[in-house]
């Protein structure tokens, strides 16, 4: 699973928020993404404003998807994004669904399906998180999930659960 891909793949990472200047904690860590060697930028969604997860004693999160296009393979990657969480701050705790300065999650990995202890593609959440799915479908309106059916269908039964788009 650790295998390089033969050509790029198109991938979808979930950036996440609500600590230390959300909006700046996404912002550095898109050009951190882009700039990884084996990562190319393809597109980036806009900013959102969702509720917290779990707790509720918590500040919002800001939120966004980043369509990339990479030679690195999931695992690779994987290890790639939490580096890049690690450098802004973020301690991982047991605690589930807790406050963050950054959370990086690989939503897909081109049409593959991976359920590894350390990986799950399409990240297990995906269909119930409108932070997800809204700005997912905002970069890539015609996308089909592996295994879940096209996002639009997804989406008609995703309420919006207070996520409010960032001007």
């Amino acid at each position: 699973m650790n295998n390089p891909p033969t050509e790029p793949v198109t991938t979808y990472i979930a950036l996440g928020s609500n600590l230390a200047s959300p909006v700046s904690q996404i912002k550095s860590a898109r050009s951190a993404i882009a700039a990884t060697d084996g990562i190319s930028e393809q597109a980036f969604s806009s900013l959102y404003q969702s509720l917290p997860m779990g707790p509720q004693d918590q500040p919002n999160y800001v939120n966004a998807v980043m369509a990339c296009s990479t030679i690195l393979a999931p695992l690779t990657l994987l290890h790639c994004l939490q580096a890049i969480e690690k450098s802004h701050g973020r301690v991982r705790k047991n605690e589930r669904w807790g406050a963050r300065t950054l959370d990086l999650d690989i939503v897909l990995y081109g049409s593959q399906v991976i359920d590894l202890p350390e990986l799950t593609i399409p990240h297990s959440g995906l269909c119930e998180r409108s932070f997800v799915l809204y700005p997912l479908h905002e970069i890539a309106p015609g996308l089909i999930i592996p295994g879940k059916g096209a996002i639009a269908d997804l989406l008609a039964h995703c309420p919006l659960a207070g996520l409010q788009r960032l001007d």
